[in-house]
């Protein structure tokens, strides 16, 4: 059964599983995981493909294509980090349908959790499979007793860009922490209830001085899920470094804001020898399991490199 409510008030209210452009619910589905019976498909939803800058900042509604967002200009000029993000995930078939909402509450991608046949914890059994398995792209940052990593880079660059998520269903805004805050519930991607889903997501004003990078380590060129990824944004004028905004994915449950970095680098002259020693301090708190003890140096690394293309400084 497929239901196509044409408002958000009516698409939360409906029963089954929403799907805009169904990358993540098809694959779902296909390989048998829990899924409902009942789609709930967003097409006709109005007021959910808004992009553009409105009096409370820049929206960018859920059913936007991520293809649209890695092309507008507007997008492009203000949030360089986010356009970079978005037109460097998965492949441009996929951006061509996936949406920004779809990025957002995706499933993880660990091999236990999408094998129909394994109970794991995300779905409702009582170990994490992947901890006592091959876990080698799993987390390097204790968040919940799941191992598996967050899949949504464009959850890591809405966090760097201090974004909040409108939900249906809700009077209030969520940050982006708030969104993927799921301690100690580690069977829930997100913290969306029954009858919310989110509509669109608003990013405030960029630094004055904005200077912004996307760069993700991967085993191969194209159409690979990130070893580590990172979106740097640095406020720059007259050599030095005003203020920082740096987010990471694939290291822990959710995107991760490296605070550390950012202290290191605020205040600091804007050269090659402040990005090195920023770089050091982003495995702060790491504990990585067995197997993924190797992703902490590329963590370090990948932070660095993305700084450098913010700053648009070679070694």
């Amino acid at each position: 059964m497929i239901s196509f409510p044409r408002t958000p008030t009516d698409a939360a209210a409906a029963q089954g599983e929403l799907r805009a452009g169904g990358t993540d619910l098809n694959h779902r589905r296909h390989r048998g995981l829990n899924t409902a019976d009942a789609v709930v498909d967003l097409r006709e939803c109005a007021g959910m493909s808004l992009l553009g800058q409105r009096e409370e900042g820049f929206v960018i509604g859920a059913r936007v294509r991520i293809a649209a967002i890695a092309q507008d200009p507007d997008i492009a000029r203000l949030y360089p980090g986010l356009a970079q993000a978005a037109g460097g995930l998965a492949t441009p078939q996929i951006r061509a349908i996936a949406t920004l909402g779809g990025n957002l509450l995706q499933h993880v991608r660990c091999p236990y959790y999408r094998a129909p046949e394994l109970i794991c914890l995300r779905k409702g059994g009582t170990t994490c499979l992947a901890r006592t398995g091959e876990h080698q792209n799993h987390v390097i940052f204790e968040q919940s007793a799941s191992a598996a990593p967050s899949a949504s880079t464009l959850g890591v660059a809405l966090l760097a860009h201090d974004a909040l998520v409108r939900v249906e269903g809700r009077d209030a805004p969520l940050t982006v922490h708030e969104l993927y805050n799921v301690a100690g519930k580690p069977s829930v991607h997100h913290t969306l209830a029954d009858g919310e889903l989110v509509t669109e997501a608003v990013l405030p004003a960029p630094y004055a001085g904005e200077r912004a990078a996307y760069f993700r380590t991967i085993h191969r060129l194209r159409a690979e899920w990130p070893i580590v990824e990172c979106v740097a944004r640095l406020d720059v004028a007259n050599g030095a470094i005003r203020a920082a905004s740096i987010a990471v994915g694939a290291v822990a449950n959710s995107p991760l804001r490296l605070t550390a970095v950012e202290r290191f680098l605020t205040g600091q002259a804007a050269t090659l020898e402040t990005l090195a020693a920023a770089a050091d301090q982003a495995t702060q708190g790491a504990t990585p399991m067995p197997r993924t003890a190797w992703k902490v140096d590329v963590l370090r690394s990948t932070v660095q490199t993305t700084l450098e293309l913010a700053l648009e400084v070679s070694p």
